[in-house]
């Protein structure tokens, strides 16, 4: 199966702290791949210098078999949604004039924002200040606008933050949703290894910056003596906590 996203030796180094260490990442075209560590152990990291906002120490990264360099990147990045850390927006604003800036800025189309708006289930709230938004609402309209382009690669970082149970049910059924319905690969991580588990078809799972698994999540669980995610992931990565 074609790969989307391939790293070679991908490194970065901030000081004498080794961030993320020879990292060698195969995410598959269509497929979702929950990228798993520790706090602190490169997960971050590796997504910015996907998205090309962190530059590599060492390494390569080769995205829809492109290497990502400085003549590349904007045809890259063009064809990648991403929500990192906390999403941007504009208190004043509704989520639907929020995201037509992002819309004009992209050069897509207007009917995308009603389109994601639906997706994310904002439909009924985007006339409303988004400074008046829950936790959870700004954290759906940072999908909404990852979404707007309806990109090949979908790059999410911690997307369930501040949902509630419900929400988060309905943030898997959705992400699992997107290879099949729009022909997405989406790549996330999440402390939430229940989640993963039910939702990812591959894994890599990262540890002070190495790589410690990587493969079909089914693969893992049939080759391990249990059955629990987090039993595997706390053995793999010798963490007596979780994420």
């Amino acid at each position: 199966m074609k790969e989307i996203v391939k790293t070679n030796g991908l490194s970065k180094r901030y000081k004498d702290v080794l961030s993320v260490n020879s990292l060698d990442m195969n995410v598959k075209e269509g497929h979702i791949y929950g990228f798993l560590g520790p706090n602190g152990a490169g997960k971050s990291t590796t997504l910015k210098m996907l998205l090309d906002l962190v530059k590599p120490t060492a390494g390569e990264i080769d995205i829809f078999g492109k290497r990502l360099n400085s003549k590349t990147r904007i045809e890259i990045l063009a064809n990648i949604g991403s929500l990192i850390e906390s999403p941007s927006y504009y208190g004043h604003l509704t989520a639907a004039e929020n995201l037509r800036i992002l819309q004009i800025l992209l050069d897509v189309s207007p009917s995308n924002i009603n389109e994601v708006l639906h997706i994310v289930r904002l439909d009924r709230q985007h006339s409303k200040r988004v400074s008046s938004y829950s936790l959870g609402m700004k954290q759906r309209l940072g999908l909404a606008g990852a979404l707007l382009s309806f990109p090949k690669l979908l790059i999410l970082d911690e997307p369930t933050n501040g949902l509630d149970p419900a929400g988060i049910q309905e943030m898997r059924e959705l992400i699992r949703s997107l290879p099949e319905k729009y022909g997405m690969t989406v790549i996330v991580s999440s402390h939430l290894l229940s989640e993963i588990d039910q939702m990812a078809d591959d894994i890599g799972i990262i540890a002070n910056g190495k790589m410690m698994y990587q493969g079909p999540l089914n693969l893992l669980h049939e080759t391990d003596n249990t059955k629990n995610l987090e039993e595997i992931f706390l053995n793999l990565t010798g963490k007596e906590s979780s994420l």
